[in-house]
């Protein structure tokens, strides 16, 4: 099938993925005297007194705003918050199908880091959580981070936390496949961008201690000049043998490959450089780093991408859904490491150990226990941290 083609005829016929319903009756005239005036001034009433009965009296507890300024919209880039519309759309129709959460799309017509937080923030209050997508690095870390200290709603930038929660649960059964721990691998990850760095900082909350991140300039040194703050911070977490030198130097050895980069940067004999049976994840999409088949053949013995065309796909709709799904149901005021965690082990467990082979070590997208295991598993950990509100 031509995709290209078929999206252009579906989308111009769907005219928009999703739509505005509503439960209540409006047939008559006692319909509107209670869904609105006169009768709807008494949850407004109830609301103004506690603004937590915003929860019960309105959907805000099942609302999250999927905010864009449409600067890195899938592989395409900074196209405009408009042009991000369908994939906004998109991920709104993916909340709802896989955890019945509505969603509903804002694209930003700014890419001033203050602007777009004070926006949302304005916005806030009638949203239960809020998930920021496709927005470049080091913006996407700014924002974040801001609108965390202002906001009692959960704050979660996809494109880092999916991303570092599905590949988690991957490297976790990778790991238990190939018999090895956490803390004894060394591991490589090309990319510094919010991929790389949130994949690497979840790890390395998970125990990992030797990891080397790349990117464009080579290994990520602390002390290095041109680094953006976050790649200082990350520079300072990482690499404490102060390895330097490009991609192909230091990944030679590695147990693990991850990478968040560019095509075809990692060839076959770089694999065949790492140690004994690596582990390879290649999620530049649609083109990694390197294909599977390639990798496979240089030796590698477990490979994941970011492509559904190939086994062990690292997908966020795996992670995303069923995380907003438990940190809604207990109003939860953010999304903390311990709950991503959570997460990322939820989804590993969904592969049985009888079940888990090379090409098995991360459910599919369709399978219909992920959303919930992993909703049950959030939610769980937002009490045991404390960031529940019931």
């Amino acid at each position: 099938m031509d995709y290209a083609a078929k999206a252009l005829e579906m989308h111009k016929e769907w005219q928009g993925k999703i739509r505005v319903e509503t439960p209540c009756p409006l047939q008559g005239k006692d319909d509107l005297s209670v869904a609105y005036t006169p009768g709807v001034a008494a949850p407004c009433l109830e609301i103004a007194k506690d603004r937590d009965l915003s929860y019960t009296y309105t959907r805000r507890g099942n609302l999250v705003a999927v905010v864009t300024d449409g600067t890195a919209v899938l592989g395409l880039g900074d196209i405009g918050p408009e042009a991000g519309m369908p994939v906004m759309e998109g991920k709104c129709a993916l909340f709802k199908a896989f955890a019945g959460v509505d969603a509903f799309p804002l694209c930003v017509r700014s890419k001033d880091v203050g602007e777009i937080v004070r926006t949302v923030e304005l916005l806030a209050g009638s949203f239960g959580g809020i998930n920021l997508e496709d927005i470049a690095a080091p913006r996407c870390f700014e924002i974040e981070a801001e609108l965390k200290k202002r906001l009692d709603i959960p704050v979660f930038h996809d494109d880092q936390h999916g991303t570092a929660v599905v590949t988690v649960a991957a490297m976790i059964n990778a790991l238990r496949l190939t018999g090895r721990g956490i803390e004894e691998v060394s591991a490589v990850v090309n990319g510094a961008g919010a991929a790389g760095t949130a994949c690497t900082r979840l790890l390395m909350a998970l125990g990992l201690k030797n990891v080397v991140v790349c990117d464009k300039a080579g290994a990520l040194v602390e002390g290095m000049e041109g680094l953006t703050p976050a790649q200082q911070e990350l520079a300072a977490q990482t690499n404490p043998q102060k390895k330097r030198g490009a991609l192909a130097e230091v990944i030679k050895g590695a147990d693990v490959f991850m990478g968040f980069s560019a095509p075809g940067c990692v060839t076959g004999d770089m694999v065949r450089a790492m140690a004994e049976d690596p582990i390879v994840f290649a999620c530049a999409n649609p083109t990694p780093e390197i294909f599977p088949e390639e990798a496979l053949a240089a030796g590698a013995r477990v490979v994941g991408s970011g492509r559904s065309d190939y086994a062990n796909q690292i997908n966020n709709v795996l992670a995303f859904p069923g995380i907003f799904r438990g940190a809604l149901d207990v109003r939860a005021r953010e999304i903390n490491d311990g709950m991503k965690v959570a997460a990322a082990r939820a989804l590993a467990d969904l592969i049985p150990p009888q079940e888990l082979r090379e090409d098995n070590i991360i459910p599919s997208a369709f399978n219909k226990e992920v959303a919930p295991a992993v909703a049950a598993a959030v939610a769980q950990a937002a009490r045991d941290t404390g960031v529940a509100r019931v």
